[in-house]
């Protein structure tokens, strides 16, 4: 059977992909994967997973941005790997270096024997080097991962957004939004960047005049209808507090 040269796919899948939502346009592509190591295999994962990073900065390849799961949702590991844009990833030249390198195929091999799930989501997120940024200054993670009512996508968006106004106004880190492109069933998620557990409580400590006036500038009724305004637009909702990767 005649394969299909690498640039028809690419050009064929660019034709039949929809059009960037206005949330996506001049955003940066990531591929998102989702790790739940073997029971009692969460170690070599994190090893193999840094030999590899290890190796695609030595192959010329952005290297993936890690957190590790504390408590909350089923996975292990969150790993952000840059991207740019499909365009950028797969054009001939990466391509061929990463084929010409081959760095990633002993650990990946080994990854299949010591992990037990992994979901994977292409997401439009910030710039790469504002997230990096906020990931070098962090050692606690708040992440939450959201399915979204039909047709409430784009509001969905606006409502994670609003709460970045909200934070702001309180002087709170905001998150960070990714968008799904592809791949798994999470319509949007956000990271909220910590320095540590401390820093993510302080929140408790901000007067409800405070919490209301930041939500009513915001956009919101009040700070107690944020959560039930949030709930009208989705229809699953996972929380993960995670922490850096050392």
């Amino acid at each position: 059977m005649r394969k299909t040269p690498l640039p028809l796919i690419i050009v064929l899948s660019l034709i039949v992909r929809p059009w960037p939502s206005v949330a996506q346009q001049g955003r940066y592509l990531y591929k998102a994967t989702l790790v739940q190591a073997a029971p009692g295999k969460i170690l070599e994962v994190i090893d193999l997973f840094q030999t590899i990073s290890n190796e695609m900065k030595q192959a010329g390849t952005q290297a993936p941005l890690w957190m590790r799961h504390s408590q909350g949702d089923r996975w292990d590991l969150l790993l952000l790997f840059p991207m740019g844009s499909y365009g950028d990833y797969y054009g001939r030249e990466k391509v061929g270096r990463r084929d010409t390198n081959e760095p990633l195929s002993v650990p990946a091999q080994k990854l299949k024997q010591d992990v037990s799930w992994q979901e994977d989501v292409f997401v439009y997120g910030p710039p790469l080097q504002e997230l990096r940024k906020a990931f070098d200054a962090a050692g606690f993670f708040h992440v939450e991962m959201f399915q979204s009512l039909p047709g409430k996508q784009a509001e969905l968006y606006r409502e994670r957004d609003q709460e970045n106004l909200y934070s702001r106004a309180l002087k709170q880190p905001e998150n960070l939004i990714f968008v799904r492109d592809q791949g798994a069933a999470w319509d949007l998620f956000t990271i909220g960047c910590f320095r540590d557990l401390k820093h993510y409580a302080e929140a408790a400590d901000v007067s409800q005049k405070d919490q209301d006036a930041a939500a009513k500038a915001a956009g919101f009724e009040s700070a107690s209808q944020i959560g039930p305004y949030l709930r009208t637009l989705i229809s699953l909702h996972h929380d993960t507090l995670a922490v850096a990767v050392k």
